[in-house]
């Protein structure tokens, strides 16, 4: 069982989980790319929020202009060694322009979640063991940083070079 975290609190998921062949309920949904591509324009009609989930090898870029129709995009991790979601994330954030929710399910690590946060990462989906308090400790952990990202924190090799 997974929980999600949103705004450093605990949060219900408004958006239902469709699988291709489901059958799609009232309200928010979230599919997979291969179901918004294919049912897009009555995905649209329902005009409710549609979110969608993105493998860690598809591209964000292949959502095309429905990147700004989506509400939500869930980035995965399918092993704590696949690091495309980052990419993706800091992709949609600064090159896409996508503001809505960026979610991160499946195997991430604690390290990890400070860096998906700097990239563009404001939800967590999280497994039972991982607290609130684990969530807390994890972003503020790291007061200095290696990579550049999206929140426009100086790196340590910048503020080696500014002194």
């Amino acid at each position: 069982m997974t929980k999600l975290i949103k705004s450093c609190a605990y949060t219900q998921d408004a958006y239902a989980t469709v699988a291709d062949d489901g059958v799609l309920p009232d309200g928010a949904v979230l599919v997979s790319l291969a179901r918004l591509q294919k049912e897009y324009g009555s995905l649209l009609e329902r005009n409710t929020p549609i979110g969608v989930k993105l493998q860690s090898h598809d591209n964000p870029e292949s959502l095309g202009d429905a990147v700004g129709r989506l509400s939500l995009i869930a980035l995965e991790f399918p092993k704590f060694r696949d690091g495309r979601a980052f990419s993706w994330a800091r992709v949609l954030r600064t090159r896409l322009g996508f503001t809505g929710e960026i979610r991160a399910v499946g195997d991430f690590l604690y390290d990890q979640v400070n860096y998906q946060h700097r990239v563009g990462f404001d939800a967590w989906e999280v497994p039972d063991h991982f607290t609130l308090e684990m969530f807390q400790r994890a972003l503020t952990e790291m007061t200095d940083v290696y990579q550049p990202s999206t929140d426009g924190k100086k790196t340590i090799r910048e503020l080696r070079a500014a002194k």
